[in-house]
């Protein structure tokens, strides 16, 4: 399959990155400053543009959404603006503007803050439950596209920076986050949210 990797150079980017190649996809990698294409996905008008150069593809997968992290009481308009521009409407424009382009499946990226929230995660909880919320919304519009949602709790490989904001939760391997992708972009279901 030719597959659209958005967010490519980043810790998930890459993992999903080296399994899709294993499996003989060929990648197409997109990120703001690396990757094959240098595009940033939190402008819709850069978006479109993504698609209009790189043309039909089978699938897109998104390891993209920055959002920020803050005591609630510390958290602006602005921030959760961010969250929102940062993760999900970033997604909602890959989805989108390649209604025309993508012949398979979108898989997001959201996360267990949209069901487990800890302290300074209000942003990411709200921004991942409407990515969450999104996906099944589009499954039953887009048919007979698919998409789906990744919802890892934090990365094992990302412990020494995030462990302290997951007190309690168990990590899960970047290797495993990635076999998520597979699934969704590989299998044949819709409307589904992976969580691991």
């Amino acid at each position: 399959m030719r597959i659209l990797l958005v967010g490519a150079t980043g810790k998930l980017g890459t993992a999903v990155h080296q399994e899709l190649v294993e499996r003989k996809h060929d990648v197409v990698t997109v990120s703001r400053t690396g990757g094959d294409l240098q595009y940033d996905v939190t402008d819709p008008a850069q978006v479109a543009d993504l698609y209009q150069t790189v043309g039909q593809v089978d699938a897109v997968a998104s390891a993209a959404g920055s959002v920020p992290w803050r005591p609630l009481a510390e958290l602006t308009v602005e921030d959760y603006q961010a969250a929102v521009t940062g993760k999900v409407l970033s997604q909602v424009a890959l989805v989108k503007e390649g209604l025309s382009f993508v012949t398979g499946s979108f898989t997001l990226i959201t996360g267990v803050l949209a069901r487990e929230p800890v302290v300074t995660g209000a942003a990411a909880a709200l921004a991942n439950g409407a990515v969450e919320a999104f996906v099944r919304a589009a499954a039953i519009e887009i048919t007979p596209l698919r998409i789906n949602a990744v919802s890892p709790t934090v990365f094992t490989e990302a412990l020494d920076d995030y462990g302290a904001f997951f007190p309690g939760m168990k990590p899960v391997p970047l290797a495993d986050v990635a076999q998520a992708y597979v699934r969704s972009i590989e299998g044949r279901q819709t409307g589904q949210v992976y969580e691991l």
